[in-house]
């Protein structure tokens, strides 16, 4: 089982930065691929970034490249999202997760936390 406690949302204005942070806890944090996913309302849950085990590997979405960037501090089990250039479209309840295998699927993916809400004023 592992635990999974995202912070770092707010009300921000269009064009500016934020810093989702999850803290992990229960099994060994560095075994697993991690991912944020958001959700809009009225919306499907959908990928924003995901990190391997390692941090060797990152993806991101089309729609967040260039803008946000996926990290992890094994050492503090720890995933960090960084969102710089925020637009209204981002706001959503953001996500983290861990799964057991190197995935963008948000449906294989095994843990879930509660989420953070982002919210971009024009």
């Amino acid at each position: 089982q592992v635990q999974l406690v995202e912070s770092g949302g707010g009300l921000v204005q269009a064009g500016d930065s934020l810093r989702l942070s999850c803290a992990a806890s229960g099994r060994t944090f560095s075994r697993y691929a991690m991912g944020w996913f958001r959700q809009a309302p009225g919306k499907e849950r959908e990928f924003v970034a995901a990190i391997s085990w390692s941090g060797g590997a990152s993806a991101a979405a089309d729609s967040v490249k260039g803008r946000f960037t996926i990290s992890r501090e094994n050492g503090e089990d720890t995933v960090y999202l960084q969102m710089n250039s925020l637009k209204p479209e981002d706001t959503a309840v953001y996500y983290c997760a861990a799964a057991k295998y190197w995935t963008t699927v948000w449906k294989s993916y095994d843990y879930w936390g509660q989420g953070t809400q982002v919210t971009v004023s024009s």
